[in-house]
């Protein structure tokens, strides 16, 4: 992931990739009248809904709300961020494709503990595509990410060390996602999908909300989201709670957001606890 707050993931969150999720990352613009009231210092007051509101308005392709929202959190050197910030630059979101600014970005967010952005530069220096293959960064950067829990960085340090072992379908996704090749990846995260691998159709539900490697397409976006996250993936419920939370791919309806959001942080995946403590501080309706 994505990839999305953005692979959050898009974010990720978002991380389609990595875009864990973008997958992974940030969030509340047209959600209520409070949100949309929102100022700079709210969100310097509260990281976490300035997060929230930017990956509403990525959701939307408002890219250049987004930027704003993000470079004011980048100022205090949020992770979720930079890390935002470098997905918008990579993939020529809103501004021209810069692959040395995304690396400068990526590089800040992860010496800045964000474990998205030391497993998508475990990925970019792993597999020697956009930037030139160092074995020993992608190792340090994947290691780091895989102490902080993520499986998918565990899994890609235990591929290094076995080079020989074939790569199964998500893992030659991964792969050709890092590389650029996302029409490609997007072929085998549905491949792997259709088997059963939930993280997989996570990464392809991101990669339709953004449009990346096929036609974007929220109602799809959000069909894959919704099967993942009755599933019980976490970063796909945190994507539903957004859609709900927005009325972006599913009708608005907050119960029904907060409902996924608290099933979502219950797996502890950190854009939501990060959403549940917003919610916290900024009541509304």
């Amino acid at each position: 992931m994505p990839i999305f707050w953005l692979h959050s993931n898009v974010c990720a969150a978002f991380r389609p990739y990595g875009v864990k999720g973008m997958l992974a990352a940030c969030l509340l613009s047209g959600v209520t009248a409070q949100a949309q009231d929102s100022t700079v210092q709210d969100w310097l007051r509260n990281p976490a809904m300035g997060n929230y509101k930017a990956y509403a308005e990525f959701k939307m392709a408002h890219y250049d709300a987004a930027r704003h929202i993000w470079e004011t959190l980048a100022g205090l050197g949020n992770a979720d961020a930079l890390f935002n910030l470098a997905i918008l630059a990579e993939d020529g979101l809103g501004e021209a494709k810069d692959m040395t600014k995304a690396e400068a970005l990526y590089l800040t967010a992860a010496n800045a503990g964000g474990f998205k952005a030391q497993y998508r530069l475990g990925m970019l220096y792993s597999s020697g595509g956009v930037l030139a293959q160092d074995l020993l960064k992608a190792r340090q950067y994947l290691s780091l990410a895989a102490a902080y829990g993520d499986k998918d960085a565990a899994a890609r340090l235990a591929t290094l060390a076995q080079p020989e072992r074939p790569l199964n379908a998500f893992e030659e996704a991964e792969i050709l996602a890092s590389n650029g090749q996302h029409a490609q990846a997007a072929a085998l995260y549905q491949r792997s999908a259709e088997a059963g691998n939930l993280t997989a159709q996570t990464r392809l539900a991101w990669m339709y909300e953004a449009g990346r490697g096929v036609p974007r397409d929220l109602d799809q976006a959000a069909k894959l989201f919704m099967a993942a996250a009755q599933t019980g993936n976490a970063e796909a419920q945190f994507a539903v709670a957004v859609m709900h939370r927005t009325g972006q791919g599913q009708p608005k309806d907050r119960a029904q957001s907060m409902r996924w959001l608290k099933e979502s942080a219950q797996q502890h995946y950190p854009a939501a606890v990060a959403a549940l403590k917003a919610e916290a501080e900024q009541p509304v309706d």
